[in-house]
C-alpha cells in the first residue's frame, strides 16, 4: 500500500509508470538491519510491535526481487522487457536452488572438513560473488545474483558458522556500502533544491507513520500496537536506496528528481534510531488526546463496578505475579480490582469476566476510581521501582492505615520503598534465597518449625542477612549493580597499622563500615567483641558500600606503605557459603 501511494504520487507527478513503480518500491522500503538491531538492544523483538514490523520487514526483503529485476529492464541491461526479465530471474533463482542443493552442499561439507576458517570465509565469498556475475551476465542486476546466493547460503546447515565468520566484517562491509551509496549523492545537486528534500523527508516519515498505522490496525486489534509496529517502519532502507542509486547510474530517474529522493531517504535513515527508541514514548503522545478521553472512560466505568466493594484489594499490575496475586485473592473469596497499562491482555481479562481495568496506578484519580479509600490493601506488583515509589506516595497521602505490599526485582530501592511507606517490601531474588536456603534446611532434616522462625526473622529484619555479598572485579566496577552494600575482606599484614589494636579503636563506624567477622587460625568468629586485638595474619571481613571499604582499607595500612590488600577469597569459611 505504502509503495503503492508513493508509486501513484510519482507518476502524477510526471513520471513515466516503470519509473514510479521503482519510486514506490524504493520508499516502501525499510531497514531491517537497523530495526532487528534496535529491538534487540531494548528487548522488543519478541513485543507484538517487535513481531509485526519484523515480519513486515521480512517481506519487504523478498519483495526487493521483482523491483531489482524491474531496475535492470528499465536499464535495458539484456535487452528484454520485464515480463521476459522476470522469467530469466525466475530462471535463474530457480537454477540456483538447484545448484545450492546438488553442488553448493558437498562443497561446502568438503570445505568445513578442512577447518580452515579462512577457506570457509573465501568460499561463501566466492560464492556471493560468483552468482553476481552470473547475474549480471544473465542481464540481471548484480545485487539480485547476490541476494540470491545468500538466500541459497542461508539454507545451508552451516548458515550460524557463516554468520560467525563473516560478523567481524559486517560493520565494515555495512559501512562501504552506505560509503558506495554517500558517493551517489550529489551535494550541489541537495543543496540546490533543501526544500524539496525536506518535504520528501516529510513525506516518507509521515506518510509511512500514518498509512502503516491504519493499515496494522485490523492485524494487531490494538491501536497502540499498530501504532509503535508504523513508528518502526517510517524510514527508509538500504534496499530503497540501492533502487534509487542504481536508478540514477542508470539513468532511468533523472537527477533533479532521483537526488532529493535519495538524499531524503538517507535522512530518514538516520532519524530511525530515534523512532525505534522511543516508539513507546512517541506513540503514547501522538494519541494523548485519545488517551486521557479513554481514561475518563475507565474512570467513570471503574467507579460503577467498585462502588460496592469495601475491604477490597487494589492490584497494580496485572503481569505473572499480579495476575498469581489475583488468583489466590479470587480462592480466598477476597473481592479485588486490578490496573494494567496492557490493553491487549486488559482487554482478554475483561471478556473472561476479571475485574481489570486499563490505567496506570499512578494517577490519584484512578486510584480513587478503584475505591481506594475503602480498599483493605494495596499489592503493587509492576516491574518499575520508581512507578511503585510514586503509588506508595499517593497512597500515604489518602490513607496513612492502608497496608501496601511492593514487589520489586533486587533489594536496589527495597530501603527507599519503605522509606516511602510501604508497609512490606518483597524482593524477588532475596525471597527465592530465603525459601531456597529454607528448602535445603529441611531437607538436611531441621525441624520445619525452626526453619520459619528464621525465615520470618530475616523478614523481620528486611532480609539485611542476606544483602552483603562478595562481589567480583567486574561487578566492583559497575555502578549499576543492584546491591550498595558488598563485603570484603582485609588482610592485616605485619606492617599493618590495625595489628595490635582493638576494633573499637579503627574507626571505621565513621566511615560507614562494620566489621561482620573476624577470621583467625582458620577459625572464624562472626559479630566479634569490640575489644577484640587483631594480630598478624587476621582477615577482617567489613561490609559497606564501595567507596567505604576503599577508605577503610586505605586507613587499614600503615602510613606511607603499601595499602592493606583486599582478598575476596580470603574470608573463607561459612562466607563461602553466600551469592
Amino acid at each position: 500500500a505504502v509503495g503503492a501511494v508513493a508509486g501513484g504520487a510519482a507518476w502524477l507527478l510526471g513520471l513515466p509508470p516503470g519509473p514510479a513503480a521503482l519510486v514506490g518500491g524504493a520508499v516502501a522500503m525499510s531497514s531491517t538491519a537497523l530495526v532487528a538491531r534496535q529491538l534487540g538492544e531494548q528487548m522488543e523483538l519478541s513485543t507484538r510491535h517487535g513481531r509485526a514490523a519484523l515480519g513486515v520487514l521480512l517481506f519487504q526483503d523478498l519483495a526487493t526481487l521483482p523491483f531489482l529485476v524491474l531496475l535492470a529492464s528499465l536499464a535495458g541491461q539484456g535487452g528484454r522487457g520485464l515480463a521476459a526479465g522476470l522469467l530469466v530471474a525466475a530462471a535463474v533463482g530457480v537454477a540456483m536452488v538447484a545448484a545450492g542443493r546438488w553442488l553448493l552442499g558437498p562443497l561446502v561439507h568438503w570445505v568445513s572438513g578442512t577447518r580452515s576458517t579462512e577457506l570457509f570465509m573465501l568460499t561463501a565469498l566466492l560464492v556471493i560473488i560468483g552468482a553476481a556475475a552470473v547475474a549480471d551476465l544473465a542481464g540481471l542486476s548484480p545485487p539480485l545474483g547476490a541476494f540470491l546466493a545468500g538466500m541459497v547460503l542461508g539454507e545451508t546447515e552451516f548458515r550460524h558458522q557463516m554468520e560467525d565468520d563473516i560478523r567481524p566484517f559486517q560493520e565494515v562491509l555495512v559501512g562501504l556500502f552506505f560509503a558506495t551509496i554517500g558517493m551517489a549523492v550529489d551535494p550541489a545537486a541537495l543543496g540546490t533544491a533543501p526544500g524539496t528534500v525536506a518535504l520528501l523527508l516529510a513525506a516518507v516519515v509521515l506518510g509511512k507513520l500514518g498509512l502503516v498505522a491504519v493499515l496494522a490496525r485490523p492485524f494487531t486489534g490494538d491501536p497502540s500496537v499498530a501504532l509503535r509496529t508504523a513508528l518502526c517502519l517510517a524510514h527508509g532502507g538500504e534496499f530503497g536506496l540501492l533502487l534509487v542509486a542504481g536508478a540514477l547510474q542508470a539513468g532511468v530517474l533523472p537527477a533533479s528528481q532521483g537526488q532529493p529522493l535519495l538524499g531524503a531517504l538517507v535522512l530518514s535513515m538516520a532519524v530511525a534510531p530515534l523512532l525505534v527508541r522511543h516508539n513507546g514514548t512517541l506513540a503514547r503522545w501522538l494519541s494523548a488526546v485519545r488517551h486521557r478521553e479513554r481514561l475518563v472512560a475507565v474512570e467513570q466505568e471503574m467507579a460503577q463496578e467498585t462502588a460496592g466493594l469495601q475491604g477490597h484489594v487494589i492490584i497494580a499490575g496485572y503481569g505473572r505475579m499480579g495476575q498469581n496475586v489475583a488468583q489466590m485473592l479470587h480462592e480466598e473469596g477476597v473481592p479485588y480490582v486490578a490496573l494494567d497499562l496492557d490493553p491487549g491482555r486488559v482487554r482478554q481479562a475483561h471478556q473472561a469476566g476479571e475485574p481489570v481495568f486499563f490505567g496506570d496506578a499512578r494517577r490519584e484519580r484512578l486510584l480513587k476510581a478503584a475505591g481506594l479509600q475503602r480498599a483493605g490493601a494495596l499489592a503493587i506488583t509492576i516491574d518499575h521501582p520508581q512507578a511503585a515509589h510514586r503509588i506508595v506516595h499517593l497512597v500515604r497521602r489518602e490513607r496513612k492505615d492502608l497496608p501496601v505490599l511492593v514487589r520489586v526485582r533486587d533489594d536496589r530501592y527495597l530501603d527507599t520503598l519503605l522509606a516511602a511507606g510501604a508497609t512490606e517490601v518483597l524482593a524477588e531474588q532475596l525471597e527465592a534465597s530465603l525459601i531456597l536456603g529454607a528448602e535445603l534446611l529441611m531437607l538436611l532434616g531441621r525441624p520445619a518449625s525452626q526453619v520459619m522462625d528464621r525465615v520470618a526473622e530475616i523478614r523481620a529484619q528486611e532480609y539485611r542477612p542476606l544483602r552483603q555479598f562478595f562481589h567480583g572485579s567486574d561487578e566492583r566496577h559497575d555502578r549499576g549493580r543492584p546491591y550498595a552494600r558488598e563485603l570484603a575482606s582485609v588482610v592485616v599484614g605485619a606492617e599493618s597499622w590495625a595489628r595490635g589494636r582493638r576494633l573499637d579503636e579503627l574507626g571505621l563506624e565513621g566511615l560507614g563500615v562494620s566489621v561482620v567477622a573476624v577470621r583467625r587460625g582458620g577459625i572464624k568468629v562472626p559479630a566479634p567483641a569490640l575489644d577484640t586485638r587483631l594480630r598478624e595474619g587476621d582477615v577482617l571481613v567489613l561490609a559497606g558500600e564501595p567507596e567505604a571499604l576503599e577508605a577503610a582499607a586505605a586507613r587499614l595500612a600503615r602510613p606511607g606503605r603499601a595499602r592493606a590488600r583486599i582478598d575476596r577469597a580470603a574470608a573463607g569459611g561459612g562466607a563461602r557459603g553466600r551469592g
